[in-house]
């Protein structure tokens, strides 16, 4: 059994557990693993089967574990992307959060961080996604491109409401782009992995034995996805704003106007810290389903009450 599969099938953690265990994950170090250390620690995974993460006693377990699971993908064991592996969803998206939010009237400006933030989402999601099922390079590509086109469109929505219209209502005029945001990234999540719940992904059973391909538990790991993002930019995005308000109250603000940006950035970055192992720790890796939920030619494969499918982060 893939050892990352294993680990998340047998080391039943609760939310607090899985919050601890992605702040170890999401440690930027994980970026800069060579792949002979990648390699190495597979292997020891690999030939000690019973190894656990609590081995407490085992440093070297432990580690291997932190590499394995920072930087291999758990359907198809292949290596994520430098760029694209969980603790490089931080650095990369909190600028680019804190840039959409921006106030500009040119549409250049308007288009380019919103652009580059549901480009990223969108290679992010399909790279981290559910791999079990068939597709073709073209269609991945295809996906991606309408995908990226289509969220980016919504996002700039709010901005040109706010120029065509001149909202003066400061709460619209802060909450909008806010909501927007937070929902436009959830979309980008079911769209960047719509064919999930199309053409279904693999169930299997504890022994990671695959019974099937189900379109339930597609459609269910992208939800429990979709959920965790509006989750992450709506509170990254939300409680900057709300600081900047209070901020610009303020003497200091008074004195010094060209630190507004310097600390709502580092608030943005702040607050994202937060909510990035947050936001992956609300739904389990290797998501869990009853049988009965299945399709019956699913339940018709197997006896085991519970199964088991890879959600993707």
């Amino acid at each position: 059994m893939e050892p990352n599969v294993r680990f998340w099938i047998t080391e039943r953690q609760s939310f607090i557990q899985r919050f601890l265990q992605w702040t170890e994950l999401l440690d930027p170090t994980n970026l800069v693993i060579s792949i002979e250390k990648i390699e190495k620690s597979r292997q020891l995974l690999l030939t000690n089967e019973d190894a656990s993460i609590h081995d407490l006693e085992d440093q070297s377990i432990q580690e291997a574990w932190k590499r394995s699971l920072s930087t291999v993908h758990p359907d198809n064991s292949k290596l994520i992307p430098v760029l694209f592996r969980p603790a490089a969803l931080l650095p990369f998206t909190a600028p680019m959060v804190f840039l959409s939010l921006v106030s500009v009237k040119s549409l250049k400006s308007m288009i380019l961080p919103q652009l580059s933030f549901y480009t990223y989402n969108t290679a992010f999601n399909i790279i981290n996604g559910n791999a079990s099922y068939n597709r073709h390079p073209y269609e991945t590509v295809l996906l991606g491109a309408g995908a990226i086109v289509s969220t980016t469109f919504f996002g700039i929505v709010p901005r040109l409401l706010q120029i065509k219209f001149a909202l003066k209502n400061i709460l619209i005029r802060k909450t909008l782009p806010v909501i927007i945001l937070a929902q436009v990234s959830g979309i980008n999540a079911v769209a960047s992995r719509s064919f999930e719940p199309v053409r279904g992904i693999e169930v299997m059973d504890k022994e990671g034995n695959v019974v099937g391909y189900s379109k339930r538990a597609g459609t269910k790991a992208v939800k429990d996805t979709a959920t965790s993002r509006v989750v992450l930019f709506g509170t990254s995005a939300l409680i900057p704003e709300i600081f900047s308000y209070f901020y610009k109250r303020t003497q200091f603000f008074l004195r010094y106007p060209s630190s507004l940006w310097t600390l709502k950035l580092s608030c943005t970055i702040f607050v994202m810290g937060l909510m990035v192992p947050v936001s992956f720790s609300m739904f389990p890796q290797i998501g869990r389903i009853q049988y009965s939920k299945l399709e019956k030619e699913i339940q018709s494969a197997t006896e085991e009450t519970e199964l088991f499918y890879n959600r993707g982060v």
